[in-house]
């Protein structure tokens, strides 16, 4: 594996959770949202994330030229209950009185934001660690 794919790498890396940050927000920003129907209502929405396997040369037919990176699949919605709460006097309660609200837990929401924070910062960091790598390498010729 060459060490220009750990660019690669750590950049599927930070795209992966630049998605996840993304996600937590949105699911944060709604997490107060009230709708007057379980069909209107904001559902906490996730990320799926998959490896990746990408050929590092062209020319070798052998896996061990291949490297692994992240690939984001697609973002599903939560199929947890919704919170439904009986408020008659909401102007926004159904006809029988009731509200809902999404099934957004902030608690998960702020560790799931912590985790992918740690996870970009990581990733940052193995670029910024190749790139000095390849910076040194580069001045071994030079003595």
């Amino acid at each position: 594996m060459s060490l220009y794919n750990v660019f690669d790498i750590s950049g599927t890396g930070m795209s992966a959770q630049n998605v996840r940050l993304n996600t937590t927000a949105s699911n944060i920003s709604n997490a107060n949202t009230i709708s007057s129907s379980q069909d209107k209502t904001y559902r906490a929405r996730h990320p799926v994330f998959a490896a990746e396997l990408m050929k590092a040369s062209e020319s070798t037919g052998n896996n061990q030229g291949s490297s692994v990176g992240v690939k984001v699949l697609g973002i599903v919605e939560s199929d947890k209950p919704l919170q439904i709460e009986y408020n008659p006097n909401h102007p926004s309660a159904d006809e029988n009185g009731y509200i809902y609200k999404p099934n957004v837990n902030v608690v998960e929401e702020m560790a799931n934001m912590i985790s992918a924070s740690r996870s970009y910062q990581t990733n940052v960091q193995v670029a910024d660690a190749a790139k000095q790598m390849l910076s040194k390498t580069l001045l071994l010729g030079q003595r």
